[in-house]
């Protein structure tokens, strides 16, 4: 693709601010624009005109069907197509699209995950058109259909959904920073939204070795498999040059997400074999939200057409580096650009420190919470090992930053480290302007220029649990720092005094959650235990975090969640745990007794026979190989059944207790079968195993 045929193509297939400037009467364009950019209610009489603008639209680029997608708490999105033809009585058909079905659809809402909202038998919800994120038509080889990102509710008007919680989130962290903003003195400044830059890593395998693999099918992940010969302790996968199919996959999939102004930016190999990744621009929460959803669908449909299958779960492969989804956050608006900017001297940038410190009191005060927001069962085989931060939420801010609120502390800040010039040595390389401090890899919400980093978010994971929560937790915080200055100002303060005052306060009750060290060290475990930061290793240990009082009651006031609404989605979470384990530990079941017992009993009849033989010929036989495998062999026999045994067992005490129980007795006897599994590959001939290796997986042919 030449830069021009990429500016030509990106956003092709969106209904954007251009198409809809191109086909919709003036007076309809600019109150959709206004509602779009400043959170204005969506005024109804528009509905039929952009409904048949949008129709004309995609027909006239060859769609034939619509859909409202929506984002139901599968974590994954969910449609329903239907035609826009309708029979006109003639014996021939019309397309028609309405307002009323372009504002409001009807999925059965009976069949998705709700956690007790709603009963099996009560079937209806509805969908709602979300105008801020713009329709566009998903395109395969067979047609097109016009996609309009909606909102999920039941009947009663109960959240079933992400989006509808995230846009209330949005509208809260606006609501306070206006307030802020309002200290300043910025008296007509823009609506403020949060931004969400996602990077997504993944793997890419040969697909035929996808499907030679039951575990990668169903789990998503191998159950099975020991460390190949060569991993990535040569450090040489990372940044290294693309493989020539992997850049043509790469290629293909980011000219289908700049069809769908999808903003892809960045590409590369990652750490472990076959592991990549891809990052995009920034862009608003809500869209982000809704492009990485579609980031994730693209990167595993064109992975097909090079024969590849990508693998998006956040451990697919024990002994290398697993994957992350590193979600970049900040909120700014267009009146006063990115509040999270710190500037040159960020010591005298009072606007910036009073939101920065509102993050980070954010962080320290709801870290059980953001803990919670990244909680699955599949990122619990990622977090804490030396290639992902640990589970403890701390706050990098780097050198600069970290001496401003240290001086803030003491009394008040009065310079700000300076950017300095790295001389290479080298008359003919350029000096380089050096940052005012390091990066932290370690660190799970690390500063990093303009925006926050939250390094703890899966892979396979929508980036929507994490924005909401980031929102509405920043949201109170502001809150509580407008209040404050507001309080002190009515009370005769000036204003400055006001915000040094709650900046001293906020810096002295809040910087144990500031850590600029190592966050894979076990003395930082200790040393966090000391600060009083929790340290929820476990998914078990962090969903219950969803029922704290005062996490019931932050997303009560902020009306981002009801009680009842937050309710479902703990009970959610923690089934979607249980059932994520029990599919694996059948699976563990199945594989070993059909795949991997057989091949062992296969080479110890070869070794039987061949021992047979060489006694018969008046040899002497080794046998150390044969009873070696032999006793490793009864050895599993006898873990496959403990495992059977301990799953077949009842879990009573409700889904928390049922949860507990495949942590604490379910996964250790999973992996005392895959340890045996995994001796017993190091020992029997390749031609006899039951199972694809890591070393074939890894590389790509």
């Amino acid at each position: 693709m030449t830069d021009r045929s990429i500016q030509a193509i990106f956003g092709s297939n969106v209904f954007n601010t251009a198409a809809m400037k191109a086909h919709l009467p003036k007076d309809v364009f600019k109150s959709l624009k206004r509602t779009i950019d400043s959170g204005y209610l969506l005024d109804p009489k528009i509905a039929d005109v952009v409904a048949s603008a949008m129709k004309d639209w995609a027909i006239s680029r060859g769609a034939t069907h619509y859909a409202h997608v929506f984002s139901p708490l599968t974590g994954l999105t969910a449609e329903k197509h239907d035609s826009f033809l309708s029979p006109d009585g003639e014996g021939g058909a019309i397309m028609e699209f309405s307002g009323k079905t372009l504002v409001q659809g009807e999925p059965d809402a009976s069949s998705f995950p709700n956690g007790g909202i709603r009963a099996t038998f009560e079937a209806r919800g509805y969908t709602a058109w979300d105008v801020t994120s713009p329709a566009y038509l998903f395109e395969t080889v067979s047609g097109k259909t016009l996609c309009i990102p909606t909102a999920f509710v039941s009947w009663t008007g109960e959240a079933l959904d992400t989006k509808t919680p995230l846009l209330r989130a949005m509208q809260a962290l606006n609501t306070h920073a206006q307030r802020i903003l309002k200290l300043f003195g910025h008296e007509h400044a823009a609506h403020v939204v949060s931004y969400c830059g996602a990077e997504q890593e993944y793997f890419l395998i040969e697909q035929s070795h996808f499907l030679a693999r039951p575990d990668l099918i169903n789990a998503g992940r191998t159950l099975f498999g020991a460390k190949p010969p060569k991993g990535q302790e040569f450090e040489d996968h990372y940044l290294g040059a693309i493989p020539e199919r992997v850049l043509s996959f790469m290629i293909a999939a980011e000219r289908e997400m700049f069809k769908l102004g999808i903003p892809a930016k960045t590409r590369h190999n990652e750490v472990a074999p076959g592991q990549f990744e891809l990052a995009p621009m920034f862009e608003s929460g809500n869209v982000a939200t809704d492009h990485q959803q579609l980031v994730m669908v693209i990167l595993k449909r064109v992975a097909e057409r090079f024969g590849l299958e990508c693998l998006l779960h956040e451990k697919p492969f024990a002994g290398v580096n697993g994957s992350g989804k590193h979600v970049n956050f900040s909120f700014g608006n267009a009146t006063q650009g990115n509040l999270l900017d710190p500037g040159e001297t960020p010591h005298d940038n009072a606007q910036f420190l009073v939101f920065c410190a509102a993050v980070i009191r954010a962080v320290h005060k709801f870290g059980h919470l953001l803990r919670a927001s990244v909680a699955s069962a599949s990122n619990d085989h990622r977090l804490g090992a030396n290639e992902a931060p640990p589970a403890i939420m701390s706050v990098f801010l780097g050198e600069q930053l970290a001496d401003v609120f240290e001086q803030i502390k003491a009394g008040g800040a009065k310079s700000s480290k300076s950017k300095g010039t790295l001389e290479i040595g080298v008359d003919t390389l350029p000096k380089l302007p050096k940052d005012p401090g390091d990066r932290n890899r370690t660190s799970p919400f690390a500063f990093t220029g303009n925006r926050f980093e939250f390094r703890a978010v899966g892979s396979s994971q929508s980036v929507a649990g994490p924005m909401i929560i980031l929102n509405t937790v920043v949201a109170e915080s502001l809150d509580y720092v407008a209040t404050t200055i507001e309080s002190a100002v009515k009370g005769g303060k000036t204003l400055n005094a006001a915000v040094g005052d709650i900046l001293g306060s906020i810096a002295k009750e809040n910087l144990p959650v500031v850590f600029n060290g190592n966050g894979y060290s076990s003395e930082w475990h200790e040393e966090a235990a000391r600060r009083g930061l929790p340290n929820l290793k476990t998914s078990v240990d962090s969903i219950p975090v969803l029922q704290a009082p005062e996490v019931i009651a932050l997303f009560d006031k902020y009306k981002v969640l009801t009680p009842r609404e937050l309710h479902g989605r703990y009970e959610v979470s923690l089934e979607h745990y249980c059932k994520s384990v029990n599919v694996e530990a059948k699976l563990v079941l199945n594989m070993a007794r059909t795949m991997v017992m057989p091949g062992v009993l296969r080479y110890l009849r070869e070794l039987a026979e061949t021992a047979t033989a060489v006694k018969a010929a008046g040899g002497t036989a080794d046998t150390s190989l044969l009873t070696r495998i032999s006793t490793l062999s009864a050895k599993l026999e006898g873990k496959i059944d403990a495992l059977e045994g301990v799953s077949a067992a009842h879990h009573g005490g409700g889904l928390l207790e049922e949860a507990k129980s495949f942590a604490g007795t379910i996964l250790p006897a999973m992996k005392e079968v895959r340890d045996l599994s995994d001796a017993l590959e190091g020992l029997v001939a390749r031609d006899k195993w039951g199972l694809v290796l890591y070393e074939d997986i890894l590389y790509i042919k």
